[in-house]
């Protein structure tokens, strides 16, 4: 099986809390060996997903801050930092070394330290007298976070604004190109390989590619080559295919309305670093001021989660039914043979109180405690959800867009309605952003009549402007599928799911899955005859080699400008699909909900000078 990017990043985590030595075969270090940890606000968004608080009292870390806080000394403690390599942050390991906050300083940077920081780290230590303190310096390459087993963001804010803005000067452009490569370099160092690298001609996925190509030959014939073991992340000895490509190429997909549980998560609840928070049964009734807030962690340890994050929202809602008259039916048995009473409350003394089957009941425990738990999260999870589907007609939404991106028409007045209906302004302007960028032969007196029923709607119509300004243009901003079509089932009637729809997709595939499974298979495509190969391990100005042909077994797909769980849930299913199956890691700049890049379009209408108002 291959090896996930998430195991390895957090090998990477492990082996620094292990003060950088070797893991022992149990996998966790000297817990006997008391230390401190000291994070920035990035790498402390590393860690989150990856390892949770008692995981790292295994390695103990028995305390964690935050470099930019005050900080009591404590003298007899080392310390493990691990922080960008930034100015201040070289300013404040000499400052804290200085006062001997700690007794010895283990410096780990997420990614390479440039000299010039490193020359001031020493000579600000030697001006101190506390060089003696600084232990070792550790570059980690570790400058991305990892989201899933096999999906990652390198966390860069507003890429998509960077990149496009038509006032920005050639060293903004480079400046966020290399933040970019410099992320991808650190995820390819995490996995121990060299991959072959394909894009589209023109724009930032070529600047990428070319760049991450050079940085990778240049660093393969350096005294301190990180790829020279034979690092895979599969079991194959065929080298991974990293696609790159530009949010331009399907647009659409970023501001779409989604249906199946994880995107939905993300773009109704807001869940960031695979943590969502909800508000209490009250307030997702709509009931002011009631119900508390609830935070729940979303990852791999969540079984319901992992085996039901890609189903549609209604199944999902099925599923937690099920799963509770389960349970019910398990604690009823476990009350039955041990003398309970199935028609009160489980309770944990009167099962200890019998003696008959005390055993077997007592092993349960643990596990229909935890199934409960489970149980109750994804209750409040769904019934959160189905609040603000009720609320803003998301169902609506996502049916008008499906039928425009999968047919390629749509309901004129059906569509007029919507945007006169129920939902939040950035519903509305998400729904007219697809509409333009799915409806291509719409005449200018229907998109008129659309601006003209979102400004009525008093939505700020800034995003939609400049995307019509640049379609104009006729500049190419989404590639969309127009051969499949879209299914509606009977409502459904379920208690969570009653009045909402079950929509079910037949057939309609991304234009980017499609795109990753032509390159994989090396398929000869009109389309991609104009996708360069760039081989790092080739000679420069060689053709590429046989190796780099394909078919490919493993892939890494990345988003510039920002990505999203619908296109990391396409390829999941496209690896899955494929037999035998590939392995296939989705990365992204920044992962994005559809409404912050609607605002991201509407920023870069404003430098566009487009005027609303008009």
């Amino acid at each position: 099986m291959a090896m996930s990017l998430r195991h390895k990043h957090l090998d990477v985590i492990k082996r620094m809390l292990n003060l950088n030595q070797p893991l022992p075969a149990g996998g966790t270090g000297d817990d006997a060996v008391y230390k401190v940890l000291v994070v920035d606000k990035f790498c402390r968004d590393i860690l989150s997903p990856l390892i949770h608080l008692h995981e790292l009292r295994k390695h103990g870390v028995t305390i964690c801050f935050m470099i930019d806080v005050e900080r009591q000394n404590i003298p007899d403690a080392p310390a493990i930092y691990f922080v960008q390599p930034t100015a201040p942050n070289i300013h404040r390991i000499i400052q804290d070394a200085a006062r001997g906050v700690y007794e010895s300083f283990h410096l780990n940077f997420s990614s390479s330290l440039p000299r010039a920081l490193l020359e001031e780290l020493a000579m600000g230590a030697l001006k101190n007298d506390c060089m003696h303190r600084l232990s070792k310096v550790f570059d980690q390459y570790a400058e991305f976070v990892t989201l899933d087993t096999a999906m990652f963001s390198l966390a860069l804010p507003d890429t998509y604004v960077r990149l496009n803005d038509p006032s920005a000067q050639d060293k903004d452009i480079e400046t966020a190109v290399d933040a970019i490569v410099n992320g991808l370099f650190s995820v390819f160092v995490t996995l121990g390989v060299v991959p072959v690298l394909r894009c589209a001609r023109g724009g930032p996925a070529e600047m990428v590619a070319t760049q991450l190509d050079a940085r990778i030959r240049d660093h393969l014939v350096s005294r301190n080559n990180l790829f020279t073991e034979p690092g895979h992340f599969g079991t194959s000895f065929q080298r991974p295919l990293c696609c790159i490509f530009d949010r331009n190429f399907e647009l659409s997909v970023g501001v779409q309305h989604v249906w199946t549980y994880r995107p939905l998560v993300h773009d109704v609840l807001g869940m960031k670093l695979n943590r969502v928070v909800v508000q209490g049964e009250g307030a997702a009734a709509g009931v002011a001021g009631k119900g508390a807030a609830k935070s729940f962690e979303l990852d791999e340890s969540d079984t319901f989660w992992v085996a039901n994050n890609a189903a549609a929202f209604p199944k999902v809602a099925e599923e937690v039914e099920a799963q509770l008259k389960k349970y019910k039916e398990d604690v009823e048995e476990v009350n039955r043979r041990t003398g309970g009473r199935a028609d009160v409350p489980f309770d944990e003394q009167e099962l200890l109180g019998n003696t008959k089957h005390l055993m077997s009941a007592v092993n349960s425990l643990p596990e229909l405690t935890e199934r409960k738990k489970m149980i109750d999260k994804h209750t409040n999870i769904a019934t959160a959800l189905l609040g603000e589907i009720k609320s803003r007609n998301l169902d609506g939404f996502y049916s008008l867009e499906e039928d425009m991106l999968t047919k390629g028409t749509v309901d004129k007045t059906a569509l007029l309605g919507a945007l006169k209906g129920k939902g939040t302004s950035d519903d509305k302007l998400r729904l007219g952003l697809v509409y333009l960028l799915s409806m291509e032969s719409a005449a200018g007196a229907e998109i008129e009549s659309v601006e003209a029923a979102l400004r009525e709607a008093r939505v700020d119509v800034t995003s939609f402007l400049y995307v019509k300004r640049i379609r104009s243009l006729n500049i190419s901003l989404a590639s969309v599928n127009t051969g499949s079509k879209s299914n509606l089932v009977d409502w459904l009637s379920t208690t969570v799911t009653a009045g909402v729809k079950n929509f079910l997709s037949a057939g309609r595939q991304l234009a980017l899955t499609r795109t990753v499974e032509s390159l994989m298979e090396a398929r000869l495509a009109p389309e991609l005859e104009s996708y360069m190969t760039l081989d790092p391990r080739a000679p420069k100005g060689s053709a590429p080699g046989i190796h780099t042909k394909g078919p490919f077994k493993e892939a890494v797909v990345f988003m510039i400008g920002g990505g999203n769980y619908l296109e990391h849930g396409s390829l999941v299913e496209l690896g899955q699909r494929c037999q035998p199956g590939k392995n296939i890691i989705y990365g992204c700049t920044e992962v994005v909900t559809g409404a912050e890049l609607s605002r991201q379009l509407g920023v870069l209408g404003h430098k566009m000078g487009v005027d609303a108002s008009a």
